[in-house]
């Protein structure tokens, strides 16, 4: 990222706050009412204050462990159910009609389910946050395998290659843009529903501190808890976004002039154990590639580079 758009991201991050030091210090009170609001100064001072102290490091340690065991749960469990709806008809028969049932129901409504269900609030708290971040994962991951082209498929077949080889070379390789934007969507909404759930059934975390401070009129002390709250989910799905970057970087890149031109694409292959052809990497395959090329071994190897 330039320089340029960094600056222009930073400042529009401080015209917010000025606006915000603005209304609240002139106690603007047209249709919206910013007399009763903290200004920026005072949320600073109880930011620095809070930091200072172990139980706010305590509640951040608590919120970040609940929330990583809840995600890594859902993705796991996102990406394995969502793989087996999109290619088993008996998947799609016996597990999807009970998941198109559970997924309208809002995470946060299971948490009476979560008490009366797991012997500790926080396994509970975990329960929804996996919850949470599970169906959009399923989602996202169903999508994206049932849109795969059946060509590559059939072009491991014809290598030789068996299911274990089309799932991991072809079926997750090429799924992994629409895996990661449901991931990204994930990070987000788990974080809403691990807040929510310490709120009401928490013994630490930033969602419990939050609440606490509200229930004793610390408005100051709510600032410092949704401040606290947005910057986590940024990082956190700043984190996923990178993991995406990086995991699918076969991608064609884009910059500001527009996307990178199609010579400019990569290929990669891969190889059958025990055999010589070989076959473009699954993410950089498309129909109507160029034909193959004369080369040894039992079957003509092949090369196939194509534009995305």
């Amino acid at each position: 990222m330039t320089g340029g758009r960094w600056l222009l991201r930073a400042a529009s991050l401080g015209a917010a706050l000025l606006l915000w030091q603005g209304l609240t210090s002139l106690d603007v009170n047209l249709w919206l009412r910013f007399e009763q609001f903290p200004t920026v100064g005072e949320v600073a001072g109880a930011f620095t204050e809070r930091a200072g102290t172990g139980p706010f490091w305590q509640d951040l340690a608590s919120s970040l462990r609940r929330i990583v065991t809840g995600f890594a749960l859902a993705a796991v469990l996102g990406v394995a159910v969502g793989t087996a709806i999109a290619r088993s008809r008996i998947a799609a028969d016996v597990l999807g009609p009970l998941l198109e049932v559970l997924r309208p129901v809002p995470a946060i409504a299971l948490v009476p389910v979560a008490i009366l269900l797991f012997p500790s609030n926080e396994q509970g708290i975990v329960f929804i946050t996996c919850t949470a971040a599970f169906f959009p994962v399923l989602v996202s991951t169903r999508h994206a395998v049932g849109a795969l082209t059946p060509v590559w498929e059939e072009a491991v077949l014809t290598m030789g290659g068996g299911r274990a080889r089309i799932l991991f070379s072809v079926v997750l390789p090429g799924a992994l843009p629409g895996i990661f934007g449901g991931l990204s969507v994930g990070i987000g909404v788990a974080w809403i529903c691990v807040i929510s759930a310490e709120m009401i059934s928490g013994e630490y975390g930033v969602g419990y501190r939050t609440w606490q401070d509200y229930t004793v009129i610390d408005y100051p002390g709510v600032f410092v808890g949704m401040v606290t709250i947005g910057a986590l989910g940024w990082l956190t799905s700043t984190a996923v976004e990178r993991a995406g970057r990086r995991l699918t970087r076969w991608l064609p890149a884009r910059d500001s002039s527009g996307p990178v031109p199609a010579s400019a694409a990569l290929t990669r292959t891969w190889r059958v154990p025990g055999r010589s052809p070989r076959t473009p990497h699954p993410a950089t395959a498309r129909a109507g590639a160029t034909g193959p090329r004369s080369g040894s071994g039992p079957f003509p190897e092949q090369t196939r580079e194509v534009t995305p």
